[in-house]
């Protein structure tokens, strides 16, 4: 055939139609046609293409860009005046924090002698009545636990509104109220006494939220245990209330400095029955009072010194979630046996602690030995002279002993333990004082701050989450399994014995795998924070010679709100920021990912290495870091400044999508914080940014009589949600637009000046009213030059070729959306009348620009093929009865000067059935025939295209493993292996949970409940075993008959039987697959051969897309499953040795917080050290907790 000069997808095409007038049909068992095939992808890509190319007008809204500027971005001065702003708003937090404290300390001096008022009516946050709500009375003769007439006071009653600054919470702005625990009563003198004093905090905490109006919660909390909050809000707290204020980390670190313990507990043949689960109780309540800067460890101690966790022999470990919950672990496995070693047990002790603090390891700062025992038959001095008593009268650790049991007989000599070593000695005999009892600890370690009256450290908690305890996560998901019991019985009397057909066992398990992997990167359920504190001390003259520690003063400080300082318009598309702590914890990240099943907190949430989070792309085996990682993370946590490039691997879309970058990092300290921050952006298109010319700035534009109103005109735009563009501090807005059109208003009028900076040097009041001047001047320009997009045009008039593409291609909406956070976008409507849904739709799920993942992944499309648009479907779409949607984005580029950055990412949504017509249309009958099946796949190996509706969405390697792995092979995919080092999974919960043992009587109760109904269930299930097997049998089929008959009366019971599994954080890989971008593979000019390559793989021109036809005469390879859905990494772990162990062998190194105050030379004179408990308690509840811990 003579050739003549055209392109070459012309000329396939012109040879495609000569050779196949009456279309792309294949003849039945002729081998595939590498020509013909190479005609389809070629049509299809051109087809996609022109219809992307008219509906976007892609290239009007690149000539719209042409005013713009490309500039250089500065990584360095980037990073300098982000650290700089975060600073200044910490730096008022700090500020409002000490005016808290200053007027808590000179207020309680003031109010010493006033006597306490049982009566006093207060703000109770768990008992306030509004308006509306039914007056309480009091029940007739109720008593109290010692017998007498109950304290009855009326709740108060209080007008709450709700605040988008407190997260939509309804408050009052005017009074603050109080959380009191529900081991604490309120009425103790000393309690009561607090709070009223406390009272007159209000009028601080209303001065300081004046003065900065970005303020978070407000609290003092008090060491008798209540906490007040500004401003009042009701307490919810489901399913129990455990708050105590005193075990949050915010109150721990500000009341002590950190700390190495060792926990020596007591297993000896006297330590049985009631005593050990005190005794366990009191060590996991230690646990909870300690947070990451402190150290711990436990040995039980009997004939031997053993480990409580076999792997944590002679060392501390830092105490982070994960550690505390293996700790939790190794003590509700304790046996006791032989008698008690107290020379070994103390001599291992001291070895332990005195090898860290000469090795400048751990915490560096206190430490101490907590004994917990039910007597001692000496005094050992011989021990603490060798080990502690060498520089009087310093004693470098402390020594806190707990008596257990109710008749003991060794009293003397365990308490002189204690007092001889500048610690404390408790006496506890039931469950309902051990809380109260351990946490008097924390006054003694706190003596040598408040001796020296006028250091107040300033601490800065680890990110966690506001009032939650993490201790629900195991209940939430214990009620998950509930759940899922539930919904197999309800399946099983609907479907009968079809659940045990193993398509149906796989469904089951594979959408509950789903639900399970669920990692939310944002959450309704939980408000993430960190947390300012310092200590108060107790001025009076009498509670200095007790060194007294009045509570702690604090505010929250959302992690949302600093996240909004940090400018993201200025990182650009697919650039970010984050935070690292002294720890190398990540204080917030955007892999950050502390939820799963939606709405359950992960074991260890907030201890996430930032090398964690940043996976180098170097291919080494999981938690082997790279060298070089790790020089960059001791540099950060040493609050250096630097910068560094490194290649990485970033996972998208539900880590089920990966990319393969060059990233920028600079790094720098915020200034007395713990805090160091971390930016990057891609190299290829992070280096560059548009900026706007002089005369287009706002003040201009207003000189020359433009109208700022009229570039945001109609309903069809949105601006990013959660940028800080303008933001009023004392006025309240519905919708992130209707603020920014005040704000345009008022840059409209004469006089407007732009605020000097976010935030004033404290103490002055935080400005006002802030606007990010460049941002602003570069949304106001996109506005400017994109205001045409979203007006009518022929798309909704009578124009041939736009009717031709709505009707052909059922096309929904076109959109646009910018670099400085603008969406715009136009509907189209399947008549002429104006149809509501899809363009409300669409900016309801699409309004954050360059943060959607379309325009991500379009951005780095342009540099495989710069025209083309980038395709996708939801995740298994094909699951679903409803018309599935096409989306399709082309980034647009504005280059001068050989320099070049991403302006903006335009597309289109369409019916997934009109794609599919028209690929039909296109292959004709050459895909409809049995012997071949046709796919069309993206870049990342998901099915947009599929010869089964249910296919589509997934992963091809999940559908055809074979020839998934031929394409690996050959070359077409790179399998690219991330790691994720946040996982949870779920083990056979054989052993009752470890946090059993310290959950209150309530929690207890709970429990049993949920024990009760189960075992109900099941001997209802065994008792009607015959009369529900008869209720069967109309669900029984004829393909039934296959199971043996005694399967049928119990193979359904093991399918409805909750098959309990417990937490546990792990390690998971996943293998995600990325298309090569060589243009000119190979592979795509290979045709099939017979079955040695019976396939034909071509790309589709302009799109991220290949079009692959497979011969079906072939046999299938079914033993090949590959799949992108986690695996759990199974390390090579030593006997005894558990994954928490495994990464403790690995820890990286930390630096100790600035401020460590351990002693004071006036301490030694304080005689008070401790005395038996002495509490009211609750009778009912106290034998209940105490029954409950005998059958849980």
């Amino acid at each position: 055939m003579a050739c003549c000069s055209v392109p070459r997808t012309h000329y396939l095409l012109i040879c495609f139609f000569l050779l196949y007038p009456n279309g792309a049909n294949f003849v039945p068992g002729e081998k595939i046609n590498y020509n013909l095939v190479h005609s389809w992808a070629d049509k299809l890509g051109m087809e996609l293409f022109h219809l992307g190319d008219f509906i976007t007008r892609r290239k009007e809204v690149q000539e719209s860009f042409k005013e713009a500027q490309v500039v250089s971005r500065s990584g360095a001065k980037i990073v300098e005046n982000m650290a700089h702003d975060v600073k200044m708003m910490m730096d008022l937090k700090i500020s409002a924090v000490r005016r808290i404290m200053d007027t808590a300390e000179n207020t309680a001096l003031s109010h010493q002698n006033e006597k306490e008022d049982q009566f006093f009516s207060y703000y109770n946050a768990k008992d306030m009545r509004e308006p509306d709500d039914p007056i309480p009375t009091p029940a007739p003769r109720e008593l109290d636990d010692m017998g007498e007439p109950h304290i009855f006071v009326p709740p108060k009653e209080i007008v709450l509104t709700p605040k988008a600054e407190f997260f939509n919470t309804p408050v009052n702005l005017s009074v603050s109220s109080v959380h009191v625990p529900l081991n604490v009563f309120d009425r103790a003198k000393d309690v009561i006494k607090s709070i009223q004093w406390s009272e007159n905090l209000d009028q601080i905490f209303r001065d300081n939220y004046k003065n900065d109006p970005t303020l978070s919660w407000q609290f003092y909390g008090s060491s008798t245990g209540f906490m007040r909050q500004f401003p009042a809000a009701k307490w919810k707290a489901k399913p129990v209330d455990l708050y105590d204020c005193r075990l949050r980390s915010w109150y721990m670190e500000a009341a002590t400095s950190p700390k190495d313990i060792i926990i020596l507990l007591d297993s000896s043949g006297s330590m049985k029955g009631q005593r050990l689960d005190i005794a366990k109780k009191v060590v996991n309540t230690i646990l909870d009072t300690l947070g990451t800067n402190d150290f711990v460890n436990i040995f039980t101690f009997g004939k031997t010194v053993e480990p409580a966790v076999k792997c944590f022999e002679d060392t501390l470990v830092q105490a982070n979630l994960g550690n505390i919950r293996e700790l939790m672990e190794g003590v509700d496995s304790v046996k006791i046996a032989n008698i008690a070693n107290f020379t070994a047990a103390l001599t291992k002790a001291f070895e332990v602690l005195e090898q860290f603090r000469t090795e400048n390891r751990g915490a560096q700062c206190n430490q101490a030995i907590m004994i917990v025992s039910d007597g001692a038959p000496f005094t050992y001095e011989d021990v603490f002279e060798q080990f502690n008593w060498r520089d009087l009268p310093f004693k470098p650790v402390r020594v806190f002993t707990y008596l257990i049991g109710k008749e003991v007989a060794d009293v003397k000599d365990i308490k002189w333990m204690a007092c001889a070593n500048q610690g404390y000695y408790v006496h506890l005999s039931d469950m309902a004082e051990v809380r109260e009892m351990v946490l008097n600890y924390i006054p003694v370690m706190a003596r040598p701050l408040v001796l020296g009256k006028h250091d107040h450290p300033v601490v800065w908690t680890q990110v966690y989450a506001d009032v939650i305890d993490p201790k629900l996560s195991d209940w939430l998901w214990e009620m998950k399994q509930c759940d899922d019991q539930r919904e197999d019985v309800l399946e099983f009397r609907r479907e009968g014995y079809r659940m045990l057909e193993p398509n149906e066992v796989h469904r089951r398990i594979y959408h509950r795998n789903k639900a399970a992997w669920n990692q939310p990167l944002e959450s309704d359920v939980y408000q993430f924070m960190t947390t300012v504190s310092m200590p108060v001390y107790d001025r009076r003259m009498n509670a200095t010679k007790i060194a007294n520690l009045l509570g702690v003063a604090g505010t929250d400080v959302p992690i949302r709100d600093i996240k909004r300082m940090l400018s993201p318009f200025l990182l650009g598309v697919n650039g970010y920021a984050f935070i690292v702590t002294n720890n190398g914890y990540i204080l917030f990240h955007p892999d950050f990912r502390p939820i799963f099943q939606g709405n359950i907190l992960k074991p260890a949430y907030n201890s996430v290495d930032m090398i964690e989070v940043e996976l180098l792309d170097d291919d080494r085996a999981p938690r082997d870091f790279n060298p070089v990682l790790l020089t960059i993370r001791d540099s950060i946590i040493n609050q250096s400044t630097g910068s560094k490039w490194m290649l990485v691997k970033n996972h998208f879309d539900e880590m089920k999508r990966v990319a393969r970058i060059k990233r920028q990092y600079y790094w720098r300290a915020i200034p007395n914080t713990p805090f160091t921050l971390v930016i990057t952006y891609p190299e290829q298109y992070g280096v560059h940014r548009l900026s706007i010319r002089a005369e287009n700035e706002i003040h201009r534009m207003n000189i020359k009589g433009d109208n700022l109103l009229n570039y945001f005109g109609g309903k069809r735009w949105r601006i990013h949600p959660t940028w800080l563009y303008c933001k009023h501090n004392n006025k309240t807005f519905a919708a992130p637009e209707e603020e920014l059109v005040w704000f345009l208003n008022k840059m409209s009028q004469p006089g407007w000046r732009w605020p000097l900076s976010r935030s004033a040097v404290p103490p002055e009041h935080a400005a006002l009213l802030f606007c990010d001047r460049q941002l602003m001047q570069s949304l106001v320009f996109d506005a400017r030059v994109t205001e045409w997009f979203s007006k009518n045009t022929s798309f909704n008039s009578k124009d041939d070729k736009g009717n031709e593409f709505k009707q052909r291609f059922g096309i929904t909406v076109a959109f646009l959306a910018t670099h400085s956070g603008l969406t715009r976008w136009q509907e189209f409507h399947s008549n002429m009348a104006e149809e509501a849904g899809a363009g409300e739709a669409f900016s309801e799920q699409n309004k954050r620009a360059i943060d959607e993942m379309w325009y991500k992944r379009a951005v780095d499309q342009h540099f495989v093929h710069e025209d083309s648009f980038v395709y996708s479907v939801p995740f298994d779409a094909g699951d679903f009865g409803e018309e599935i949607t096409v989306t399709a984005s082309n980034a647009v580029f504005h280059t001068e000067g050989g320099k070049s950055a991403p302006a903006a990412v335009v597309g289109f949504q369409f019916h997934h059935s009109a794609l599919e017509k028209l690929f039909r249309n296109i292959t004709g009958n050459g895909c409809a025939v049995e012997e071949r099946e046709c796919y069309v796949i993206d870049n990342n190996g998901f099915i947009i295209i599929a010869p089964y509706r249910q296919e589509t969405g997934k992963f091809f390697g999940e559908m055809n493993g074979g020839i998934m792995l031929r394409l690996v092979e050959e070359k077409v995919f790179k399998r690219v292996i991330v790691y994720d080092y946040q996982a949870v999974c779920f083990e056979s919960d054989s052993d009752i949970n470890a946090s059993n043992s310290l959950l209150s009587p309530i929690f207890h109760l709970l429990r049993a409940l949920k024990w009760l109904l189960h075992t109900v269930l099941w001997y209802i299930v065994q008792l009607t075993n015959t009369a529900i097997a008869e209720f069967m049998d109309p669900y029984i089929d004829d393909d039934m008959n296959d199971y043996p008959s005694n399967s049928k009366s119990t193979d359904w019971l093991r399918m409805v039987t909750l098959h309990r599994t417990q937490l546990k954080s792990c390690d998971m890989q996943r293998h995600l697959y990325l298309m090569y971008n060589e243009k000119d593979n190979v592979v795509y000019n290979m045709t099939a051969h017979a079955c040695e390559r019976p396939f034909v793989v071509l790309p589709i021109p302009n799109s991220n897309l290949i079009l692959l036809v497979i011969d079906q005469r072939c046999p299938r390879d079914t033993s090949i499953q590959m799949t992108v859905d986690p695996i759990k990494i199974q390390y090579p772990l030593d006997t005894n040795q558990t994954f928490a162990c495994y990464k403790n062998d690995r820890e990286f190194s930390r630096v100790r917080p600035v401020s460590c105050i351990n002693k004071h030379i006036n301490e030694s004179s304080i005689e008070l050290c401790g005395d038996a408990g002495c509490i009211f308690i609750n009778i009912f509840l106290l034998l209940l907790g105490l029954a409950l811990c005998q059958y849980l």
